[in-house]
């Protein structure tokens, strides 16, 4: 009972918001940052859930009116028992620090953003006994993308589908980063159309406009390839390392340098790849970046690389990286994926072979062709700057929460002096 009385007090407080995130720390998961700091200026009460990480290991702290809490990872997965063990220690500090923030700051709605597709048995809980909303923002596929990192359809392919099935069910609304996601979450899951609303990842083009190059990543190449983005095993990036291998040994263009930015579980691996290819010099791995100083590297670029291969989760995802190549203005070559294909349209160059040799091949190629290139620079920039604006995908995320907490949005939009936006995107 006192519990209760203290969820209800504070919750009654402010119209709060509680967003979950297993997969990466705050802030440097951008799609999550910029849904929380939206929020945060629309009026609401913000607090995050996440993992710690490397920079990122304060239990607390608050920034730009965001509250954060964070705890720490168990063993990260490399099978699917580790990765179950890892899940399920991260979601019960999920709940603890869930129980803190509805103690301190209270919350109306429970955002919970996928992988894994577990956070849902938390929600239960409030719904149930606190009436709280419950809006699952779908990030990925949980059981393709399972399938692809095991190569397999066996018991925890089949759980995966039940836990995304549970989540969509028990959830009041849903978030999906483009048109290919919502369509699976109404038509496998069953949640009606007009509980799903698309929000892209799409970056903050204030950070891409005149933005000055960095030309000292050029070091003395004439031509530089780049690559942003995790560097996980299901993102491709050792077939770009392979691709370089045969740009410079078999193609022998020793004018073609590569900057990866970015990290992950396979970084050190392809780190060490590059070394036993001969190829170091011409392949620079730069880490994380993030600030400004990222779009100054990809401004120093010639063309960009998207190197997730076609798979069962590829093909339906929206990938940050062409977003941001588009808003940088830099032409890009990319695998047959068709929903990333569709994105990018004449920005980007399709390679139909899967393979680091075609890779290669439309890496140069590309770089050749600087009428091309010109083409796609400005047709990516007018599609990005057009499009894929945050400010338009912001409108979509606060018209779920204006359906959701109504009573709430309206409160929000009186203290603004601005009407609700209730329009669906």
């Amino acid at each position: 009972m006192v519990l209760s009385a203290n969820i209800s007090a504070a919750a009654d407080a402010a119209g709060a918001v509680l967003i979950i995130v297993e997969n990466l720390p705050v802030p440097a998961d951008r799609r999550v940052w910029q849904e929380a700091t939206a929020l945060h200026q629309a009026g609401y009460s913000v607090s995050v859930i996440c993992p710690k990480a490397k920079g990122y290991d304060r239990a607390y702290e608050q920034m730009d009116g965001v509250h954060i809490y964070r705890h720490r990872r168990g063993v990260e997965g490399s099978g699917a028992v580790t990765y179950l063990l890892e899940y399920a220690v991260a979601l019960f500090w999920e709940f603890v620090l869930s129980l803190k923030v509805a103690h301190r700051h209270g919350f109306d709605i429970l955002h919970a953003c996928n992988p894994p597709d577990l956070i849902f048995l938390i929600a239960i809980f409030y719904k149930f006994f606190f009436g709280k909303k419950f809006l699952f923002d779908q990030h990925d596929p949980a059981p393709e993308l399972y399938a692809v990192k095991f190569g397999r359809h066996d018991f925890f392919y089949r759980l995966l589908f039940l836990l995304e099935r549970w989540s969509f069910r028990s959830a009041d609304g849903s978030l999906a980063t483009n048109p290919t996601l919502k369509q699976q979450a109404v038509e496998r899951d069953g949640i009606p159309p007009d509980r799903v609303w698309i929000v892209r990842s799409v970056p903050d083009l204030g950070r891409f406009r005149q933005v000055k190059p960095d030309l000292s990543v050029r070091r003395s190449f004439r031509y530089l390839v780049g690559y942003v983005g995790m560097i996980a095993e299901q993102d491709g990036v050792d077939l770009l390392v392979e691709a370089m291998e045969h740009i410079v040994k078999r193609l022998h263009r020793t004018d073609i340098a590569c900057l990866i930015i970015g990290d992950g579980p396979e970084a050190g691996r392809l780190r060490t790849l590059t070394g036993e290819l001969g190829i170091a010099d011409n392949v620079e791995f730069a880490g994380y970046i993030s600030g400004d100083t990222l779009p100054a590297m990809l401004a120093a670029c010639d063309i960009g690389v998207v190197a997730d291969p076609p798979n069962a989760c590829n093909v339906m995802m929206s990938m940050i990286k062409v977003y941001e190549y588009m808003a940088i203005g830099l032409p890009f070559v990319l695998f047959d994926l068709a929903q990333a294909r569709h994105d990018a349209g004449d920005a980007a160059l399709v390679v139909a072979e899967p393979t680091p040799q075609a890779l290669g091949e439309r890496i140069v190629a590309l770089l050749e062709d600087e009428a091309g290139r010109e083409r796609m620079r400005n047709y990516g920039r007018e599609r990005a700057y057009c499009e894929f604006q945050w400010e338009v995908e912001k409108r979509s995320l606060l018209a779920a929460y204006a359906t959701l907490a109504p009573r709430r949005a309206r409160a929000h939009a009186r203290k603004a002096g601005t009407p609700a936006d209730t329009d669906a995107h």
